[in-house]
Formats: C-alpha cells, structure tokens, sequence
C-alpha cells in the first residue's frame, strides 16, 4: 500500500525515533509500504517517520527499483564507522523540489538488523553511503536542511514558507 509522505515542517520529522522491538509482521507490512511508497514517489531512500510512523526503520534501493536485488530494508540501523568525504546536491521526499549540496561521508559501515531481529552490517560508497546516512538522520531527527550553511538553510526554509503560503506545498 502507498503511503502519504510527511513534508517538512511537520512536527515528527524532527523527532528521535523509538528503538525496533517488536519484529513481527506489523513491521514486515510497513517495510513493504514503504518500499512501495519510495517507488511510487520515486525515490532511492525513505525513512519511517517520513510515512508518520516513529521507528527505526529504514528502506533504501539506489537503483529506485529499476534493478533487481538492490533492495535494502534495515532496521535500527547505526553508522558504526565512517570515513572520506563527498558534497554533492540531495534532496528529499518529504522537501519536494528542493535540492542544496550537502557534505557527507564518502564511505559507511552500518550495523543494523532485518525484519526477522537478526544484526548484520553493510558497507557502501559514494550514493550508497549518501543514502545511508541521509536515512539514518531521519531517525535522530536531523533533516538535510540541518547539514547546510545557515545562510542556506535559511534561504531554503523561506522558500518553503513561501510556498506554504501560496498553498503550493
């Protein structure tokens, strides 16, 4: 089932999510709403509260579904090591239409856990370890807006209040 994206500024978007606990199959059918939502929106990365649900959980396919087994669900997921650096443009579902340059790490190891509670890691570079750790922000409540220069960030929150205003949002 498509879910409704939460756009910024709502509330939940800058929360701390909640710890999985409960692997069962209210979470399996959530992941799978979500990669049906991160699809249909298209995009390569979602993140639960993005879908109003505050958890730790997380979908990522770099290849928006156009290529099998690149499908990523992680649950409780944490960067344990990171290192390089790379700035290139991102976005977001929940701040449609806005891009701005944001410096992330070039390379990511993150532990996590599957729908089933078992841990494992994953390695990734580049857009993998962009996605990554863009998702995992969702989870601290940290937003891409967060990343930027104040000058920036300023100048992207006045053009989204813009078009709150003008009811374009």
């Amino acid at each position: 089932m498509v879910r409704s994206i939460v756009k910024y500024p709502a509330p939940g978007l800058e929360e701390i999510c909640t710890p999985v606990n409960d692997f069962n199959s209210d979470l399996k059918e959530l992941a799978g709403d979500m990669l049906e939502t991160m699809y249909s929106a298209p995009g390569i990365g979602l993140a639960a509260p993005q879908v109003g649900v505050n958890i730790r959980l997380i979908v990522v396919d770099v290849t928006a579904g156009q290529e099998d087994g690149h499908q990523m669900v992680l649950v409780n997921p944490e960067v344990t090591e990171h290192s390089g650096r790379q700035k290139e443009e991102e976005g977001c579902l929940s701040i449609p239409g806005l891009t701005a340059a944001v410096e992330r790490p070039s390379w990511v190891r993150v532990k996590a856990q599957d729908l089933e509670g078992n841990e494992f890691e994953v390695e990734g570079e580049e857009l993998i370890a962009r996605v990554l750790c863009h998702e995992i922000d969702h989870l601290e409540g940290i937003l891409y807006l967060d990343r930027l220069s104040p000058l920036r960030r300023d100048l992207l929150r006045r053009k989204i209040k813009k078009l709150i205003r003008a009811g374009e949002w």
